[in-house]
């Protein structure tokens, strides 16, 4: 499957695994308690799908190694809950609403099936638009041929395996994991990645419900990244599943 927005016309390289330039803080984790084309350009590296064909990151299995340190995230209690179709999700304070009239309207059409669905179903941004937090939901059909409708990330594959879901060829893979959250029925299984492509530093978390995928995305130029990387970081792993 294509990128939701186009990244680049070159087609994608072996993702690689590489230390960042400045190591990620190793402190446990907490309980999660024009200026428009900029924006929209930003976007584009939140939610990335790849076609199945795209190889597995070849040192994925040392990524997700459980004698890696735990998170470092900030107590999102405090910032604003925006709940949204089926998902909920913390938004960093002073960032803004993006969404477009069009992409609320999408959809509302009196073709039925045939309307157009929504790129984004949340997405906010800093006031300068340089960091962005993006929600999509899909039919896991559409990210996995199956004639099974998946309920759980699980059914799409094990972290390695949904990497080629997840993560851009070419990118540099930092970080990935499962995340399990206690719920009312059990754990719900999260799975987390994130990685750089393009001088954009990405934190991702992806769930499955109800035969949907949904996934949120933080983003931000990586030069930026190490001052701003734990707020963005939280804000995606505090999607939750509803």
């Amino acid at each position: 499957m294509a990128f939701l927005l186009s990244l680049s016309p070159n087609p994608p390289q072996n993702p690689k695994l590489s230390p960042p330039n400045t190591p990620i803080p190793a402190t446990p984790i907490k309980t999660l308690a024009t200026k428009r084309q900029f924006i929209v350009n930003t976007a584009s590296f939140c939610i990335i799908f790849l076609a199945q064909r795209n190889p597995t990151p070849q040192s994925l299995a040392e990524a997700s190694s459980p004698s890696k340190p735990a998170l470092n995230i900030a107590n999102t209690k405090s910032w604003f809950q925006f709940y949204g179709d089926g998902f909920a999700i913390r938004v960093p304070p002073e960032f803004e609403d993006i969404m477009e009239p069009e992409d609320f309207n999408a959809g509302a059409s009196l073709y039925g099936d045939k309307a157009k669905p929504r790129t984004f179903a949340a997405r906010f941004a800093s006031t300068d638009g340089s960091e962005v937090l993006s929600v999509v939901v899909r039919p896991t059909n559409q990210l996995k041929i199956t004639f099974l409708e998946a309920q759980e990330i699980t059914d799409l594959g094990s972290i390695k395996e949904a990497a080629k879901i997840f993560v851009p060829g070419g990118a540099t893979l930092y970080n990935a994991r499962t995340i399990k959250i206690k719920e009312d029925e059990g754990f719900k299984t999260y799975y987390f990645y994130e990685f750089e492509r393009d001088d954009q530093h990405v934190a991702l978390m992806a769930t499955v419900s109800g035969g949907k995928a949904i996934i949120s995305g933080a983003t931000a130029p990586s030069s930026k990244w190490n001052d701003v990387g734990v707020k963005l970081r939280s804000a995606a792993i505090s999607l939750t599943a509803l």
